[in-house]
Order: C-alpha cells, then structure tokens, then sequence
C-alpha cells in the first residue's frame, strides 16, 4: 500500500466537520427559532390580539349618549347607531353619520364634568 492511498482512506474514514455534535446543533437551532417565535408572540402577536379585542368590545360597549372621539379627531356624543354606522352630534343642529370603526375612543366623563 502506498503513501497516497493510505492518506485517502484515512481521510475518508474521519468524520465530517461538526459529525459528533450534529444532533447537538439541530438541538440548538431548534431552541433558536423556538426562542424567536416565543419573543415575537409576546412582544408582538398577543398584544395585538388583546388591543384588537379591546377594541371590539369598546365598539360593542357603545351607547347613545356617549362622548365619543373618531379617529379624526372629531368630539361629539353619540344619538343614534345602527349595525355599521353611528350619528354624532357634534354642535346644536349638526349631526354627523360616521362608519363605528371611525370611532377611536369613548371619553369618561368626570363628576367635575357633570357639575360644570
């Protein structure tokens, strides 16, 4: 047996680069995305979920008489509603008909409020 031939089956009988290790790096690489996912489902996804929810349950919560604020920026109180779309009165005698999903937030009124 020659020099060269021995030098070849020697370097096919070695492992490959990272061969021991290899479940070991599909392990971490796993725990990698795993722990990606993880941070952009709390971080991102499940606030989204729970601000969307809120927002439903806000529209569905609406009512006549309520102070409202649009989306515009637009303050009024609420006189009429049907499934899509509320009527603001926003002055004496004005009466605006916007979709709900232009409703940004109901306003709270203070007992300040009520007395002034």
């Amino acid at each position: 047996m020659n020099v060269a031939h021995a030098a070849d089956l020697a370097f096919a009988a070695a492992s490959p680069p990272g061969g021991s290790g290899g479940s070991s790096a599909l392990l971490t690489q796993v725990a990698f995305f795993a722990a990606i996912f993880a941070i952009f489902y709390f971080l991102l996804i499940r606030p989204q979920q729970k601000q969307k929810r809120d927002r439903e349950q806000m529209l569905t919560a609406l009512k006549k008489g309520d102070r409202i604020v649009t989306t515009g920026g637009l303050h009024g109180t609420v006189t009429g509603m049907s499934d899509h779309t509320v009527t603001v009165r926003v002055a004496d005698q004005v009466k605006l008909e916007f979709d709900r999903s232009a409703v940004g937030r109901i306003l709270v009124e203070s007992m300040a409020d009520k007395d002034a």
